[in-house]
């Protein structure tokens, strides 16, 4: 795992080795082990290519980046795994090419030179690539199937600037920092800004199994390779349930060994939920040695303290295992996270994926890990809740929703009533609207918090939804379900949890792995029949059966818990002071952007305990500290890890 940077310029400027090693430099915490800068003249054009290394497979100097071919006509700059590399680089070898590493770098460098554009479609694992091939005089980007490696770019009609993070970007002198303000509406309700989009003027984010390529006419091609099926190709009779549960267990299997492969040391997270527990078990019957396997819990509050199922797995598999138990200092945590995300975020549980890893990085280089079981096997509540409303008559769901649409909310962020209320909310909505909502931050008060934004007629917000369109386009011939499914991974698995596991680990040049975002797997939960994925109140029907001899009953019966932090205490005690110093002072920068009244309101209730609107506070707080950040055309840098209590 790596860090990439690179400066494609088409009108004969020279590229600064400064501004290139500065670009590099900020990029050390995803590649610790070794940077390397290229600078070459390639005909009319001027290119500039960075790397930071994390060392994992083949460890030696040769395998080093930016690498070319013999020639030095094509550069590569990488990051991420390909996991059936190995079996390219047979076939390569069968056609007469000559390896000089056992790297997985130039599988790919030789498989381009051999293939072409062609060449991605072929890979299996987790990548954003950069080649710059000088025979054609063209840049190159190409990301992985469902976007688990970042790749942000800039272009204007004479250079292409592109980072795996927007920080690397801000220190090329042609980039100002500007907010876009048609970014601030998508956030405040999702959380995040979807892709292509970012909160960052002129900047943008390569979308999944997309490449796009810039040559010297300044035009921007782009093309798609790959997507999450949504029907069968052709009719064909469903698998039975028999059938399914061992192809499920077969394809899981398989992804997790094609996630075994390393030089260094490896382990795993482990929550002691269904997903992460079954990766801990099946890498226990695939490796000889114990599973390395990582907790965390926080001190004083058993609610989000799941290490006593943990620990059922640890002892069912015999894993090595590390329990970690802390007190972190909130206050310096917010700075950290937005520093690494390059700006504000919603979803809080960043905080305990961060410093797990951070502590898991003590131990291995390499961390598997659950991300994608929910995707795939419908492991939500608001799955559920969505398909069930759809048969409840309309007329129910209208009076239902005139019911409480009146009432304030109530209880806290995860309480019944809660989820009742926006059920109750939800339910008569149109189906794109019922998802956003379940998962929103702000949407029948985004009008309130933004001033100016009028919303629709019926006070919904109108841009962000349109956003989905694209998606809703490519599968309505799908079951509803299927469709909730799809638009998850196009948003919430991509913009969410992908991003939050890539910045904290490697924010400490962890390593992080996911076996159930395997493509074979993808495809093949994807065909199966919506009973076997979510039935009755049931969810991961399929999965559970295919392990089901393998996990404890403990853990193949629990409920999803979710991985947070106590944030509804910590922002109505531990951070109130801090809170009210950032949002409601008077050079509160949100003041420019934001509605300070409604934010005062919000803030009042929650400290009063009236309301839990820990969410909507968090998502404020991390957006005034990002807007702080912005300092001297960059984002200024965090302050010294903090120290940590950890039992």
């Amino acid at each position: 795992m790596c860090g990439i940077v690179g400066v494609v310029r088409f009108d004969g400027q020279p590229i600064d080795r400064e501004v290139l090693s500065r670009m590099t430099g900020t990029l050390t915490h995803r590649g610790p082990d070794g940077m390397g800068l290229q600078l070459l003249a390639s005909g009319l054009a001027q290119v500039g290519l960075g790397h930071t290394r994390l060392k994992v497979i083949d460890l030696s100097d040769a395998a080093s980046q930016p690498m070319s071919n013999e020639r030095q006509s094509v550069w590569v700059v990488f990051n991420g795994e390909i996991y059936n590399f190995r079996a390219l680089r047979d076939s390569l070898e069968r056609r007469g090419w000559r390896f000089r590493t056992s790297s997985d770098t130039e599988v790919l460098l030789r498989l381009y030179e051999e293939e072409g554009d062609q060449c991605f479609s072929r890979l299996e694992g987790m990548f954003a690539v950069a080649i710059w091939d000088g025979r054609r005089q063209r840049l190159l980007l190409a990301r992985d199937r469902v976007g688990k490696k970042p790749l942000f770019y800039c272009a204007t009609p004479h250079m292409v600037a592109f980072a795996s993070e927007v920080k690397a970007l801000l220190q090329c002198p042609d980039i100002v920092p500007q907010l876009e303000p048609d970014a601030l509406a998508p956030f405040f309700l999702y959380g995040y800004v979807p892709a292509p989009g970012t909160l960052y003027r002129g900047i943008q984010t390569l979308l999944p199994a997309e490449v796009l390529s810039a040559g010297m006419d300044g035009a921007l091609r782009r093309e798609t390779y790959w997507d999450v099926p949504t029907a069968p190709e052709a009719p064909s009779r469903a698998p039975s349930e028999a059938e399914a549960v061992a192809r499920v267990r077969d394809l899981v299997t398989d992804a997790v060994r094609r996630r075994l492969i390393a030089d260094v040391p490896l382990g795993a997270f482990l929550s002691g939920g269904i997903d992460s527990s079954i990766v801990v078990g099946v890498m226990s019957r695939l490796l000889q040695a114990p599973v390395r396997t990582f907790s965390i819990g926080f001190a004083g509050d058993r609610r989000f303290d799941e290490t006593a199922y943990a620990r059922v797995v640890s002892r069912r598999f015999g894993t090595t295992h590390t329990e970690f138990v802390v007190e972190p200092s909130a206050v310096e945590l917010v700075e950290q996270l937005v520093w690494h995300y390059d700006g504000p975020f919603a979803d809080s549980s960043a905080i305990p994926t961060y410093l797990l890893a951070r502590l898991t990085r003590q131990h291995v280089t390499v961390a598997l890990n659950g991300d994608g079981g929910d995707e795939l096997f419908a492991g939500y509540l608001r799955f559920y809740a969505t398909l069930l409303s759809e048969e409840v008559p309309m007329w129910v769901r209208r009076a239902a929703s005139r019911l409480l649409s009146g009432l304030p909310e109530w209880g806290g962020h995860r309480s019944l009533v809660r989820r009742l209320q926006k059920f109750a909310g939800s339910a008569a909505l149109p189906f794109a609207e019922r998802f956003t909502r379940w998962i929103a931050v702000f949407y029948d008060d985004l009008p309130h918090l933004l001033p100016g934004y009028a919303g629709t007629s019926h006070g919904r917000p109108p841009g962000p939804l349109a956003q989905l369109e694209p998606y809703l386009k490519r599968c309505e011939a799908a079951s509803a379900l299927t469709r909730l499914l799809y638009l998850n991974v196009k948003t919430y698995l991509l913009n969410d949890l992908l991003v939050k596991m890539d910045r904290c680990t490697m924010a400490h040049g962890l390593e992080a792995r996911s076996p159930f975002l395997d493509r074979q797997l993808i495809e093949y939960v994807f065909s199966l029949p919506d009973a076997m994925k979510l039935r009755g109140g049931m969810t991961k029907v399929i999965l559970r059966r295919a392990f089901a001899d393998l996990l404890p009953q403990e853990i193949l019966r629990r409920g999803k818990m979710g991985f947070g932090v106590p944030l509804q205490r910590w922002l109505a005690q531990d951070l109130r002071e801090f809170l009210q110093d950032l949002l409601l002072a008077p050079d509160a920068r949100l003041k420019t952007y934001l509605n300070q009244g409604y934010v005062r309101r919000l803030w009042q209730e929650h400290v009063a305990g009236r309301v839990d609107h820990s969410h909507r506070l968090w998502t404020l707080l991390t957006f005034e500290v990002w807007l702080r950040s912005l300092s001297a055309g960059a984002i200024r840098q965090p302050p010294a890890k903090l120290p940590l209590v950890v039992s």
